[in-house]
């Protein structure tokens, strides 16, 4: 397999030249710091143009980071990643706001930033740490949207320390019977 890579960059719907800093909230104001980055597989835009029987560009999942030989099959919640001089960390499957989004889990994920830096389109991810093998981004999508009662695997889900906040509320809640 090639080294993964950030193929291109987006802060909002503009692609990014060059260097850009990356902070701990990402490219936004928002202080949201378990969503701070958004990274799409170019690979899926392909099923896209498919589906919709017309040309999608790459950027318009709203993604920041789009990314080459990477996909939910094979990040996992915690890897941790060298991109440029910051540090990310995968936190939480990207949003599946619409029916043909949960359908086909092809949803992305996030990143979290765990050392600020600069960092530019091009850029290899150097894998640094993965603890959580056994927590794919495919995975963590079939417990929320495909096997929802199943309780056993929710709660086991939910003791993944490095799940998003957002995730680990959902879940508790599942299994809390909420």
């Amino acid at each position: 397999m090639d080294e993964p890579y950030v193929h291109k960059i987006f802060s909002g719907k503009e692609q990014v030249q060059g260097k850009i800093w990356l902070s701990k909230t990402g490219f936004s104001a928002d202080d949201i710091k378990d969503r701070a980055v958004f990274a799409y597989p170019i690979k899926h835009y392909t099923y896209w143009e498919e589906q919709n029987s017309g040309t999608i560009n790459i950027g318009a999942m709203g993604e920041n980071f789009a990314i080459l030989e990477m996909d939910e099959f094979s990040v996992c919640i915690g890897d941790t990643f060298q991109v440029g001089d910051a540090v990310i960390q995968v936190s939480q499957p990207g949003k599946a706001s619409t029916r043909q989004l949960r359908n086909s889990m092809r949803t992305g994920w996030y990143f979290r930033v765990l050392q600020e830096g600069d960092i530019q389109e091009g850029t290899d991810l150097e894998l640094l740490e993965r603890p959580y093998t056994q927590w794919t981004i495919a995975a963590c999508n079939e417990i929320m949207y495909v096997n929802k009662y199943d309780l056993r695997m929710t709660d086991e889900l939910y003791e993944c320390k490095l799940l998003g906040v957002q995730w680990r509320r959902a879940l508790r809640k599942r299994v809390r019977g909420f």
